[in-house]
């Protein structure tokens, strides 16, 4: 229970606000990067770089637009996360896929049958209550994803060792999460009305949330933090 959703995106608004148009440009082009390449593999360092910005900016350490590409750091480890996060879905979306056709095709009459209403609003709503439940299904594998990239970036974890580590820590605050997804889907959808554009607005705020849901979580190691003093004087001798 150590999720706050609220206060998650406020301070992850507050976390950027100052400068929003920067991680709007960050976020930006690493989503594009990341889906240039199929089944995310380019995703996973985006996401790492993005999650770098947002330690950086909370640590008061100064932020370049090219922080995002340091992701790239963590390019083979989070490869391995993002292949057991797609894995999965795919294992599950692609056989679903199938099974609807092929009971479509087995409910609907042929050209010389007569046409059975009760099949096919059984076979409907059969269909409703299974996509259902593989939508809870990919809920739960992403919810459980929630916090790998972080973990890599901050504690260098291999992409199992961080996959692990953040289900356990996601199922712990699983409520919360899903909570907090549900907020930054409300967000989104807002974005979205907004000629589809304005969900690129959205994904700073969203992404910085889930930076303070894992900083409420985990904590966050300070040791890099930009001290508040002057530099020293020069030294003559």
């Amino acid at each position: 229970n150590a999720v706050e959703p609220i206060n998650s995106l406020k301070g992850g608004f507050n976390l950027i606000k100052d400068q929003y148009w920067l991680f709007v440009g960050i976020c930006l082009v690493a989503i594009l990067v990341g889906s240039v390449v199929p089944l995310g593999i380019l995703m996973g360092p985006m996401m790492c770089g993005i999650y770098l910005t947002f330690f950086s900016k909370r640590r008061g350490l100064p932020i370049e637009f090219a922080t995002v590409f340091k992701g790239f750091d963590y390019f083979g480890q989070s490869i391995i996360a993002t292949l057991i996060h797609v894995v999965p879905i795919l294992v599950i979306i692609i056989p679903s896929y199938l099974l609807f056709y092929v009971g479509l095709f087995l409910v609907l009459p042929g050209p010389r049958d007569e046409p059975d209403p009760s099949k096919l609003f059984f076979f409907i709503g059969a269909m409703v209550v299974f996509w259902l439940v593989i939508v809870c299904i990919m809920i739960v594998i992403s919810v459980a994803f929630t916090f790998s990239y972080p973990l890599m970036v901050e504690h260098k974890l291999s992409g199992v060792e961080a996959v692990k580590l953040s289900a356990k820590a996601a199922f712990a605050n699983f409520w919360r999460l899903l909570g907090l997804s549900l907020l930054s889907g409300l967000l989104g959808f807002a974005g979205v009305l907004l000629c589809y554009v304005g969900i690129f607005f959205v994904f700073p705020i969203s992404f910085a949330a889930l930076a303070m849901a894992y900083e409420q979580v985990f904590g966050l190691d300070n040791t890099q933090q930009s001290p508040d003093l002057p530099p020293p004087p020069p030294v003559f001798t």
